[in-house]
């Protein structure tokens, strides 16, 4: 039986060096004080073993610990992964996050954390003295809850809020979903509807009013009337059937809807199965997210393709970037893009008998 070969470690490259441990963590970390020929005779030590520094050797340095820290909404996140609902927001989470980190030299985890817990504070503080990142991103509904913000702040741990534009500390990064908004009831309006829904997602997070402020700007300049035509979901399958028939249900049914989840689109293309409506033909649905299902449906779904792994890697360039520098004050607002699909068309003529 063969024997597994032994992983070469910090130890291995400070003997072969004849150096400390201090003086190797120094020449992986880049740290001052290091003289041009021990840093070449550590390196050749490096390059002759083979050794790849792990964060435990990075960490002797004392300054960091490269390590980025995401925290994603518990409950959601589990029900997502247990019913195979197709969302993909942390990997896109995890590519953005994860090969900019590599860039760095830095690792990144994720954690799950129940927002409306009493005992957030106390969950949090566990896991910041566990981990000790040197930043954390904070995705909805976390980045507008206070007491995580707070607890941040006054740790003094460098933080990103994506989806929020409250005040207060940390780094803030939309994706941009009023515009994204605008652009897809654009979209619409350019094909000829003048009815257009909205499915908006729920009051908790900032960017369901962010979307239904793009939609109704985007109707109201076409001279257009918003009144009835919004409905409010939870970002769920279930709660899109609900606000889809009551969009569709009616006699002066919609003709176009934008769904403000991939999930609420698939209800949406349901309910138009059931009462007999054919898309595109009968209505239009665009969807927001474009995970990879969107793709298979019959029709394969427009969507708003929102800029995750973007938003997530330029948050970890601005936390860690080697130049430290502050945190901007102002909102970074990464922009999304519309994928066309055959979801779409201009609005059938309806006969008048």
């Amino acid at each position: 039986m063969a024997r597994r070969r032994q992983a070469v470690t910090i130890k291995h490259v400070a003997a072969d060096a004849g150096v400390s441990l201090q003086t190797v963590s120094r020449v992986i970390n880049n740290g001052p004080n290091v003289r041009p020929e021990m840093k070449e005779r550590v390196q050749a030590s490096i390059d002759k073993l083979g050794y790849v520094p792990s964060i435990a050797a990075q960490r002797m340095s004392g300054s960091r610990s490269y390590l980025i820290l995401a925290l994603n909404d518990r409950d959601k996140t589990i029900a997502e992964w247990r019913g195979r609902s197709g969302t993909d927001w942390v990997d896109q989470m995890l590519l953005g996050g994860m090969l900019t980190c590599a860039e760095y030299g830095y690792r990144m985890m994720v954690e799950l954390v129940d927002t409306h817990s009493d005992h957030v504070e106390r969950e949090l503080s566990a896991t910041i003295a566990a981990l000790q990142p040197d930043g954390v991103i904070l995705t909805p509904p976390h980045s507008e809850n206070p007491l995580i913000s707070g607890f941040l702040a006054k740790k003094n741990i460098p933080f990103a809020r994506i989806g929020s534009l409250e005040p207060g500390p940390g780094l803030r990064l939309t994706m941009d979903d009023e515009h994204s908004a605008g652009m897809a009831t654009e979209h619409l309006l350019g094909l000829g509807h003048t009815r257009i829904g909205l499915i908006a997602g729920p009051e908790e997070y900032s960017l369901s009013g962010w979307r239904i402020e793009g939609w109704t700007n985007a109707m109201k300049a076409a001279g257009l009337a918003v009144d009835g035509l919004c409905e409010r979901g939870d970002f769920g399958f279930e709660s899109g059937l609900q606000a889809a028939r009551k969009l569709l249900d009616r006699e002066d049914r919609v003709t176009a809807i934008v769904a403000s989840s991939d999930q609420m689109a698939l209800a949406t293309l349901e309910v138009a199965s059931d009462l007999g409506l054919a898309v595109p033909d009968d209505l239009s649905v665009v969807s927001f997210d474009n995970t990879p299902v969107v793709r298979f449906t019959h029709p394969p779904l427009t969507a708003v393709d929102q800029p995750v792994a973007e938003t997530i890697s330029q948050a970890v360039k601005l936390l860690i970037g080697p130049d430290r520098k502050p945190l901007p004050t102002e909102p970074i607002n990464v922009a999304g893009k519309m994928v066309m699909r055959s979801s779409t068309a201009p609005p059938r003529v309806r006969s008048l008998d």
